[in-house]
């Protein structure tokens, strides 16, 4: 059971709350923000997109002290490895489909698969490193497909927003 708070220690009661208030109201514009910009179908014209045959790439599209900003190509058969991240992570599918897998930790290094869902056109997903959000990108079809992502971390401080890498297993 928690503590009864006094009323000497009240403002750190708030504090929280105040924490927990600007975590949600930055989720919400960064789905608001990605909802309008993968409405866009102009949004990337005129980008010259990385692409990498196989495997998806990376095109940095914004990147300052706080937010680094990428679209996210994916050739047919591309995935991301089963990951979780180290700071803020939301997504918008811009065109083509990608399938989203989640993972539960068994161990070190060790995931089971636990769900998964086909990402389409228009979709926005946000989460914050507050929990486990072990997941996997996969385009499992013939076509393409573009996505942007906004992740909570310097760039110019850290190649990528991957905290830690898992193997899937069966248990």
């Amino acid at each position: 059971a928690a503590a009864p708070v006094t009323s000497t220690l009240a403002p750190f009661a708030d504090l929280g709350r105040f924490g927990r208030d600007l975590a949600g109201a930055y989720l919400d514009k960064a789905r608001a923000t990605l909802r309008e910009a993968v409405a866009r179908v102009d949004l990337l014209e005129g980008v010259a997109l990385e692409r990498q045959e196989g495997r998806y790439s990376r095109t940095l599209l914004f990147g300052d002290g706080q937010l680094s900003v990428f679209a996210l190509h994916w050739p047919p058969g591309s995935r991301t490895s089963i990951h979780d991240h180290h700071c803020s992570c939301c997504f918008g599918v811009v065109r083509g489909l990608l399938t989203e897998r989640w993972f539960r930790a068994v161990g070190p290094g060790r995931a089971i698969l636990t769900a998964s869902a086909r990402r389409e056109p228009g979709f926005v997903a946000a989460m914050l490193p507050d929990q486990p959000n072990i997941h996997q990108m996969v385009n499992e079809t013939t076509e393409e497909a573009l996505s942007i992502h906004v992740y909570g971390f310097d760039h110019r401080m850290r190649a990528s927003s991957i905290h830690a890498e898992f193997e899937a297993t069966a248990q």
